[in-house]
């Protein structure tokens, strides 16, 4: 029954984070007129289509946090990948947005080398307390690598975003993905403190719990803000996959350098999960580097277009089908004039 409930909420967390990104992309749609989420305006809180695509990722990401309570993290975590093909499926009906083939086996790439790396990837250590958490947080790598995701972030936001977000959909995507490496743990040490609140502990008196809640408030206002730039600039087929791709990718690497996950990795595991990163790129490189090449079937083999004669007609049909052995040299008024001028000279 706890494997049930587990997978049905993972199931229900991919539909509805799926719907989500293309109820808010609907919403920036209706924005005729006014300032545009691309063009640094607001507008899109007064469209209920937004809110409602709030609400579902809400929703969503509520059930999938609630997964993991019944199931294990290596079926709920892949099954996220699902939100990727819903939402595709929907623009297609909703938006009227195409995915060509080569985006079609980018997205199917990158979902791929999303679930190896899933599957191959090694368990976290174990975090009990605020205090454990607080001495991880203070790890010279997870420094670094904070300080970095950081200066990037404001590189990408201050001088990458107004020369190249209009063209470039990873400007804005790097940013939400950069940023929610951060987010997620710090709803892994909220997490930690809502347990030790309900075993009776004295969390509230403690400061790095709020600490965390209002990192985790600022860190989400990023992601809503540069994600709906992206979705009303680029398809919401071309945004999805490579958020999800980049975002996973980006918690995996935050969470082997605070929990330490790869000291006791195992052979197989190195070898899927390099497979698995070298799969993502590849799929995200198809996705983005030939999404405006139109494929239409004139670019298909002879045999393979539709309503194409065949090359190699039968036997039975010569007669339709003239030999050039047997149509006259001349055109029909030219082999008149020539008769005409023969019989002047006679």
């Amino acid at each position: 029954a706890g494997f049930g409930a587990g997978l049905g909420l993972a199931l229900a967390s991919s539909a509805f984070i799926g719907g989500s990104f293309v109820l808010k992309k609907k919403g920036l749609l209706r924005l005729c007129g006014r300032a545009r989420a691309g063009q640094g305006g607001h507008a899109y809180l007064r469209e209920w289509l937004w809110w409602a695509g709030l609400l579902c990722m809400g929703v969503g990401e509520a059930a999938n946090f609630a997964a993991y309570a019944f199931a294990p993290a290596t079926l709920v975590t892949p099954l996220g990948a699902l939100s990727v093909l819903v939402s595709a499926v929907l623009s297609s009906i909703f938006l009227n947005e195409q995915l060509n083939v080569h985006g079609k086996i980018g997205c199917i790439l990158s979902i791929l080398g999303s679930t190896v790396m899933v599957i191959h990837a090694p368990q976290e250590e174990e975090v009990s307390s605020l205090e454990s958490m607080a001495e991880k947080l203070k790890d010279p790598g997870f420094i670094v690598f904070a300080v970095c995701v950081l200066v990037s972030s404001l590189l990408l936001i201050f001088v990458a975003g107004p020369r190249y977000g209009q063209s470039n959909v990873l400007v804005y995507v790097l940013v939400c993905s950069a940023i929610g490496s951060l987010s997620v743990s710090c709803v892994k040490g909220l997490g930690i403190a809502l347990k030790e609140l309900f075993s009776g502990k004295p969390v509230l008196r403690e400061p790095l719990g709020w600490v965390l809640l209002v990192c985790l408030v600022i860190c989400i206002s990023i992601q809503i803000n540069y994600l709906n730039k992206a979705l009303d600039i680029f398809n919401t087929s071309v945004v999805t996959p490579i958020y999800y791709v980049l975002f996973t990718t980006a918690v995996m690497t935050c969470s082997a350098i605070l929990f330490k996950e790869w000291q006791h990795l195992v052979l197989d595991n190195v070898v899927g999960s390099i497979s698995g990163f070298l799969t993502i790129v590849s799929g995200i490189f198809l996705l983005h580097a030939f999404r405006d090449l139109p494929f239409t079937p004139s670019l298909l083999p002879l045999f393979l277009q539709p309503g194409r004669a065949d090359p190699h007609p039968p036997w039975g049909s010569a007669d339709r089908h003239q030999s050039c052995q047997h149509q006259p040299l001349l055109p029909s008024e030219q082999k008149g004039s020539q008769s005409a001028e023969e019989e002047e000279e006679e």
